[in-house]
């Protein structure tokens, strides 16, 4: 599954797993949203609610498309947080893994909080 994610001054799509968040979250789309950033991760409400799952994770790669269970919001790091060790991607809590942005996860630095954000599914 493809989808497509566009705020002002950018877009990027991304590869999702087939996994049941993902499977709510393409479901509920198209949305609009607004965005929100956190040290050097962008999230936004989606207004689908999951269940946590067995694999979620707290710390991923950059570029990896995260739902956060506890905000109803899809996560997208592309680099450190305030509460990370290091380098490393954290989140204030797991979170279930959906997939990975196709192409530069940096591009994520132009969101601004406040920005609109559009998701969508994504032409294959």
């Amino acid at each position: 599954m493809q989808i497509r994610l566009s705020w002002p001054s950018g877009h990027l799509t991304a590869s999702l797993d087939d996994t049941p968040t993902a499977q709510a979250l393409t479901q509920a789309l198209p949305l609009t949203s607004t965005a929100h950033t956190w040290g050097q991760e962008v999230y936004f409400d989606t207004g689908v609610s999951v269940p946590r799952e067995t694999n979620a994770r707290e710390v991923v790669e950059p570029g990896t498309v995260a739902f956060w269970t506890d905000g109803d919001a899809l996560a997208l790091p592309y680099g450190p947080t305030p509460i990370s060790r290091g380098d490393e991607c954290r989140f204030a809590s797991p979170c279930n893994v959906l997939g990975c942005l196709n192409g530069d996860p940096g591009l994520l630095a132009s969101v601004r909080d406040g920005d609109p954000v559009r998701l969508e599914l994504a032409d294959d």
